[in-house]
C-alpha cells in the first residue's frame, strides 16, 4: 500500500519525466490542493525525497506568487563533486575535514583561492554558532549545498 508521501514523490518525478527537463517549477499550495493535504506534507516530501543527498536541489519562494523549483543535479558532469556529496561528507563533517576538502578542490582547480576563502568562512566554527555535534551536521549540510551549487553551475 502506498503512503501519500510515496504518491506525491512519484507524481513530481512523473511531472519531471513528462517535461523532459531537469528542472520543474510547481506551486506548493496547488500541489497540496491536488492531493487534498496540508502544504506541510508537500514540504515533508520535498525535504526527505528530493534532498541534495538524493541528487536534487530545491529552491523555494514563499508568498502569493511563490513557487518551488526542483532541479535534478547533473551528477555525471562532475563526478568528483558528486562523490564528495554522496559518499564522503555524510551527515557530519568536522572543520578540519571541511578545510581538507576545500583545499583539495582548490588544488584540483575546481574552485579559486577566493572561493575557497569564502567557503572556509562559511564552514568555520565561529560562523556556525551552535554546539557540537549539531555543529558538524550543520557544516555537512552547508558543504553539500555549496558543492551542489558547483554541480549546477
Amino acid at each position: 500500500m502506498f503512503r501519500l508521501s510515496d504518491i506525491i514523490e512519484e507524481f513530481i518525478k512523473e511531472l519531471m519525466r513528462g517535461t523532459g527537463a531537469d528542472t520543474l517549477e510547481i506551486q506548493r499550495n496547488e500541489l497540496a490542493e491536488h492531493f487534498n493535504c496540508a502544504p506541510s506534507q508537500i514540504n515533508y516530501v520535498l525535504s526527505t525525497r528530493f534532498s541534495i543527498d538524493k541528487g536534487y536541489y530545491i529552491e523555494s519562494r514563499r508568498g502569493g506568487g511563490g513557487y518551488i523549483r526542483i532541479q535534478k543535479l547533473e551528477i555525471a558532469r562532475k563526478p568528483y563533486l558528486s562523490h564528495l556529496i554522496f559518499e564522503h561528507i555524510g551527515d557530519s563533517l568536522t572543520q578540519m575535514d571541511a578545510l581538507r576538502v576545500l583545499k583539495n578542490l582548490e588544488e584540483k582547480n575546481i574552485i579559486s583561492s577566493r572561493e575557497r576563502a569564502i567557503m572556509e568562512a562559511a564552514v568555520n566554527d565561529k560562523s556556525i554558532n551552535v554546539f557540537s555535534p549539531p555543529k558538524d551536521a550543520v557544516r555537512a549540510n552547508i558543504m553539500k549545498s555549496m558543492l551542489s551549487t558547483l554541480i549546477r553551475e
